[in-house]
């Protein structure tokens, strides 16, 4: 079993399943041409950003945190048989608080 540490000012997130049904109740086939979907589980985020002057400064995100990231945003991986994405920090857009 692998796992991934993140570097830096970097994270690991899982994608949220592909919604199977649109909102108005209709069910989407498998060939369906579906966009992934631009949420996210954070599974491992990295030690923070390295300023100029060497400072660390931790992440605000932590694991666990439902968040939202821009479309073309990251790096795919595929670890153990599933798809993962590697993001900055940056590139998340929000957390999602319920």
């Amino acid at each position: 079993m692998t796992t991934i540490r993140p570097l830096f000012d970097r994270v690991l997130v899982k994608r949220n399943d592909e919604p199977s049904k649109t909102t108005s109740g209709l069910f989407l086939p498998e060939t369906a041409s579906k966009e992934k979907p631009a949420e996210g589980t954070i599974l491992a985020i990295g030690t923070g950003r390295i300023g100029d002057d060497g400072s660390v400064t931790p992440l605000i995100v932590n694991e666990g945190d439902q968040i939202i990231f821009g479309k073309y945003a990251g790096t795919e991986i595929k670890i153990n048989g599933e798809e993962r994405l590697i993001l900055r920090e940056d590139d998340i857009l929000g957390v999602i608080e319920n």
